[in-house]
């Protein structure tokens, strides 16, 4: 399996990245009003609409502060109804792909976490490091993100 690696507030956490469609560089975005504190806006992604979430926000670890290293990982989820939509989230720096083993993911452990289990896929072993792995679908295909979607 293959996990990209990203930075959020300090912290290093991965996700499959069979979903995602691509990276790119902090664009320009559009706020939109009375949407939850999340949505950091949208942006134009060629010629498309694109919500994007601010991850460190939807895991109450603080706002993001674009850097010259924030990204947007722009990606394919599927909602409720079993519709594509392309979503970004926001993190403050790419890592890099890794090939993992799934023996080197382990259960979540009942402490130490801020962000809700059912967010965590697991807790990956790279090297001396433990890095949580996040499940995109759950954190993001929610119903309070729905109506933010863009269809595929």
């Amino acid at each position: 399996m293959q996990t990209l690696t990203f930075a959020l507030k300090g912290e290093t956490f991965a996700v499959s990245i069979d979903a995602i469609k691509e990276i790119i560089e902090y664009p320009e975005l559009t706020e939109v009003p009375m949407v939850p504190r999340f949505l950091k806006g949208v942006m134009n992604l060629r010629g498309a609409v694109i919500p994007v979430i601010d991850l460190s926000e939807r895991f109450h670890l603080g706002v993001s502060q674009p850097g010259r290293k924030t990204c947007v990982v722009v990606f394919e989820v599927k909602s409720s109804d079993g519709q594509k939509h392309i979503l970004g989230f926001v993190v403050d720096a790419v890592h890099e792909v890794v090939e993992i083993d799934p023996a080197q993911i382990d259960p979540t452990p009942e402490f130490g976490n801020s962000i809700a289990y059912e967010y965590i896929r697991g807790m990956l072993r790279l090297g001396s490091k433990i890095v949580v792995l996040l499940d995109l679908e759950k954190v993001l295909a929610m119903d309070q993100l729905e109506s933010l979607m863009v269809p595929a």
